[in-house]
């Protein structure tokens, strides 16, 4: 798939998104977010694509930017939700220093870039250490992905054509091959692929049974991965380090003899 390919299905996606289908997955993806970012600290955060969905909206880091492939996109964002605006036309090609972000959310990249594994070593790249990723993407061992592999046969698509959806464990391969390791995963909408709100309204109660009973088989699945840097490790403020229990054995004459 090359550059002008993965723009023409991106924009495939965006008009995807407005269908009833859509607005389920952006629900539910927008929920998930809200509880994954609220609680993940930093400086920096970026969210690359998906301008429908505010992934960063509950993150409370001062600096967060939307990165998007065309200009027009960049100034409807800047106008609807008033956040800080990045504009990154080649998403495998992040215009930001090495080990400068906190935090980079990846809503359906992946599965329509012209080069998946670029983009993950640029997102690499740009994390600090221990600095977090999550990706979303749809489930091809789903009910959804199914639908989809019979269209492609029949010519009658349900999800967007262009996009090659990769099953999560390919992507926990990715992701281990770069140091990400997946820190949790999250699979959502269970609801059969009907194409109207009503029948995907009367199979809600499927969201509740499929956690339960196949957690695995939901249409789309939220990845949450930290970068890993081998040989270091966080540790607390020098303050909060108590004395060695050798330093507390220490005679009280000698410590006067050591002040002397």
């Amino acid at each position: 798939m090359d550059s002008a390919a993965s723009e023409k299905s991106i924009i495939a996606l965006d008009h995807w998104l407005q269908s009833p289908a859509g607005a389920y997955v952006r629900a539910w993806e927008q929920s998930c977010l809200d509880e994954l970012t609220a609680d993940i600290f930093g400086f920096n955060a970026i969210q690359i694509g998906l301008p429908q969905i505010d992934a960063l909206a509950a993150n409370r880091m001062p600096n967060k930017w939307q990165a998007a492939t065309r200009t027009s996109t960049v100034d409807e964002l800047a106008i609807t939700h008033g956040k800080q605006v990045a504009v990154a036309l080649d998403f495998a090609d992040l215009p930001f220093a090495s080990q400068s972000l906190d935090l980079v959310v990846l809503p359906h990249v992946l599965e329509f870039a012209a080069e998946p594994h670029q983009v993950l070593r640029e997102v690499e790249r740009v994390l600090i250490p221990e600095g977090q990723v999550i990706i979303c993407g749809f489930n091809p061992a789903s009910m959804w992905g199914v639908r989809q592999g019979v269209g492609k046969i029949t010519r009658s698509d349900y999800l967007p054509a262009a996009g090659e959806f990769i099953s999560l464990p390919r992507l926990k391969d990715w992701l281990k091959l770069l140091n990400l390791g997946e820190s949790r995963s999250h699979f959502g909408c269970y609801a059969p692929p009907f194409r109207t709100e009503q029948w995907l309204d009367r199979f809600s109660v499927m969201e509740s049974a499929g956690q339960k009973w196949w957690p695995y088989l939901g249409a789309v699945y939220i990845v949450h991965a930290i970068k890993r840097v081998k040989g270091m490790r966080l540790i607390g403020p020098a303050w909060n380090k108590k004395p060695t229990k050798a330093a507390q054995t220490v005679p009280a004459a000698n410590r006067n003899e050591r002040v002397k």
